[in-house]
């Protein structure tokens, strides 16, 4: 079937909030019939900027160079990846699950605000991936991908999936790491019974 010519031009009267909100809706429905609707990025909506907020957790640190970096990149090229969050039982605001600096300059960047009216390009995870302990090996995975940790948080982050018991070949499967680097950042918590039944490399052993 062949697009008509016009046939959208029912949105060009409209006010900006409205006209954005029909395009969302007119992906979601396209989204039905892709052979990619499976895929995050198949439907990226825009969204008021004060509907995205950071989570708790990320250890992803980008020194002030790199985030002006990143703005002229934005500035220059524009959005080229969307923002990756989940939507919350009973909330109205998403969160971040990648691309939290994304998120910042197109807050804090007067022209990059101006420009894309106060708005960012969203792409919201599966359903079944928003658990707190999936959407934390997301980030990490995103993160480890291209960028830099706190190693601090990241040990934080290792206790914490520890507690919800995932084992350590679990936590190494999902985040990226190998056995003893999960030990490492074990280690640095101080918290002695995060040890209990670890086996230890010989790198480890103290003669």
């Amino acid at each position: 079937m062949k697009i008509k010519k016009g046939m959208f031009s029912f949105l060009e009267g409209m006010k900006l909030e409205e006209k954005v909100n029909k395009i969302n809706e007119i992906r979601l429905e396209l989204q039905k019939y892709s052979p990619f609707k499976n895929e995050p990025v198949d439907c990226v909506l825009w969204v008021k900027n004060d509907s995205v907020g950071a989570n708790d957790y990320n250890p992803n640190s980008v020194a002030p160079k790199e985030m002006e970096l990143l703005e002229t990149s934005i500035v220059n090229d524009g959005y080229t990846q969307p923002i990756v969050t989940w939507q919350p039982a009973n909330q109205d605001t998403l969160e971040v699950i990648d691309g939290f600096h994304r998120n910042r300059v197109g807050k804090e960047s007067k022209v990059v605000q101006e420009r894309i009216k106060g708005y960012l390009p969203v792409v919201t995870i599966k359903e079944s991936r928003t658990g707190r302990n999936d959407r934390i090996s997301s980030t990490i995975r995103h993160n480890r991908a291209r960028g830099k940790h706190k190693i601090e948080s990241m040990s934080d982050i290792v206790i914490e999936l520890a507690r919800r018991n995932w084992s350590d070949d679990k936590i190494a499967n999902n985040l990226g790491m190998d056995s003893d680097e999960v030990l490492r950042l074990k280690q640095i918590s101080g918290l002695v019974d995060m040890f209990a039944d670890a086996d230890f490399s010989k790198a480890w052993e103290v003669e």
